[in-house]
Parts: structure tokens; sequence; C-alpha cells
């Protein structure tokens, strides 16, 4: 790792803590842990992908992280060298990226959303009604110092970052994020990226906004990325669920569409057609033992792991048994 001055070494608990953040060495074992890419049956050391490389290789992972949020402080984008050393490199890194998107390609006093040739404006309706409401995105420098704020285009007032909801506060730094992966020019691709990873895409949105995301990452996975979604919501599963059962029962781009509340357009109907084709992989993660393949997400599957979504409907099935339980108890009483 020879970024700003970081230097790598063979040690992964040198590697976790610079990369995922201080303490984080203590998920990996070396007795336990191990590598297996691509699908093939041999193991690789950690240590081998930590060490220093002679040769400069292109980035082909661009990764937006849980802690996104703290990539704003008062709506001010942060460079990599506003951290401390021991915070997330992934975080620095990526906090670096919308420092440089918001500096030299939005420039202040100007519109960051909707902004005209950045997302199909299919893509920008839901946002705009689930999201951000009737408030617009901009750049401001009135208070002479750079700064995100919510305007009201009615009277031209400002709202500050620190009253935002918290749905705003998260889903703005992902959106800064997918800008810099969906470039304005007719290039489909950032620079060599292939694999994009998303930490929790729904934190602080209605089910609806949560509904907007998604059909961004669908986006993503239109233009060729490969995307990786890590999540706690059953929202996300919802949708999921449903492209995979279009998939296998002969669904068509219209049902797709509909199913994510976008208006069809040229650009949603090669968006729909491009799901439809796409491996829709799904995998859960228990807090001890191996990783689960649960793609099929059966909700009448005998294993809990795969019919209760790895653990994300368990709550309202308890909720759904607890009140039968109790309804079919009165009935019996008052007969």
């Amino acid at each position: 790792m020879h970024y700003f001055s970081l230097q790598g070494n063979d040690d992964s608990t040198v590697f976790f803590d610079r990369y995922f953040g201080e303490g984080m060495s203590s998920i990996w074992s070396e007795e336990h842990s191990s590598l297996q890419l691509d699908r093939s049956s041999k193991k690789t050391e950690l240590a081998f992908y930590a060490r220093a490389r002679r040769t400069k290789s292109a980035e082909k992972m661009f990764y937006i992280p849980a802690q996104r949020v703290m990539s704003l402080r008062d709506g001010m984008t942060r460079s990599f060298s506003e951290y401390r050393a021991g915070d997330p490199f992934v975080l620095r890194d990526f906090s670096h990226k919308l420092h440089g998107i918001v500096q030299n390609e939005f420039g202040f006093d100007k519109e960051v959303f909707p902004r005209v040739q950045r997302l199909a404006s299919a893509l920008r309706q839901p946002v705009e009604e689930h999201i951000f409401g009737n408030f617009k995105l901009r750049t401001d420098d009135s208070k002479f110092q750079g700064r995100l704020v919510l305007s009201n285009g009615s009277d031209g007032s400002s709202l500050p970052y620190l009253v935002w909801s918290a749905g705003q506060r998260e889903f703005v730094p992902l959106l800064l994020g997918l800008y810099w992966l969906l470039p304005a020019s007719r290039v489909a691709l950032r620079d060599e990226i292939r694999w994009v990873v998303i930490e929790e895409p729904e934190m602080g949105l209605h089910p609806n906004g949560i509904g907007a995301v998604m059909c961004l990452i669908l986006e993503l996975r239109s233009r060729g990325y490969r995307v990786c979604v890590s999540t706690h919501s059953p929202h996300v599963l919802d949708i999921v669920w449903a492209l995979r059962f279009l998939q296998e029962h002969k669904g068509r781009p219209a049902d797709v569409l509909k199913l994510v509340g976008l208006r069809s357009d040229n650009k949603t109907q090669k968006l729909a057609i491009d799901v439809l084709k796409s491996s829709l992989r799904t995998y859960y993660f228990s807090r001890s033992g191996p990783v689960h393949d649960i793609s099929t997400l059966d909700p009448g599957s005998e294993n809990i792991d795969e019919s209760g979504w790895g653990g994300l409907t368990e709550f309202s099935s308890r909720v759904g048994d607890v009140v039968a339980e109790v309804a079919g108890r009165e009935s019996a009483d008052s007969s």
C-alpha cells in the first residue's frame, strides 16, 4: 500500500488496521482464516496481497464504506490528510475522491443535485421525491467556507448540514461516490474500476428512499460494474428476491421498472434488460461459522438461514407468530 506515503508490509495485522481501521486486525486469524478467490479451490495467504509491489497496478475496486457520513464535516468534504493515521484507509480514500469531485468538477455556488448530465432524469426522479423532497443540493460559499447545503428553490433559503435528516447526511456522500463512478461523458466506467463495494446503502432512509438508491445500484450494474452490497435491510433483499423471481419466471423489462418505480424510457429499458441478464447472488455472514449461500431466498426452505434471509425477517416473523397466537387465544376464549 503506497498511497499518500503509507507503506505496506507482509503483516496481516498492519494491513487490517490500516485498511479497515485501528483495531480491525482482530477479524483475521492466521490459524483459522484464509482467502479463496475466483471460486477456485486454491487458498492464498493474506500476506501475498498485503505485500508491497514494485510495479504499480491500476486500482480495480471502488469502496463506499459504512462510515461515509464522516467524509463530510459540517457539509465540507475532507481530504485524505485530514484524518488520523488509524482511521480506515477505505474511508480516507473515499473521502479524498469526494473532495476532488466537489472541488474540481462542481466548484462553488453550483447545483450538485439535480444536475444536468449527471444521472438520467428517470433515475433522478425517485431521489428527488423520496430523499430530497423539494430541496436541491448545492455548493455554497456565503459563509466564507465552501460547503454543501440543501437549498429551497422556492424562496432561496438554505439548510446547513447539521439540520439535514439522518438519511440525507448518509445519502449525500453515497451520491457523490456514484457521481464519481458514473461520469458524465460517454465513457461508461471510471478509469480501470471494475468492482464496486457499497456498505449498508439503506442507512437512515425510508423504504421508498432505499428503493431509489437500489435504482442507482442497478445503474452501476447496467454500466458494467460488478457490485457487492452489504446490508441489514429486508427491503434490499425484497428487491433482490423479486428480481430473481422475474428472471426465473420470464419477467419482462416493464415488470422490472414497475418493481423499482422507474418510468420507461430508452435508458431505463436498457437498465431493466441488463438486470434480467445479471447474476444475483446472496450470502449470509453468520456471527460464527462459515458463510452461507442463500441466493434462492426461498421463504419455504427448511434451512432457517435461507428462509429467514439471514435473520432479516426473524423479527417480523416473531411479531406475526405472537399476534396470531394472541388472536387465536382470544377467539378460543370468546367461543
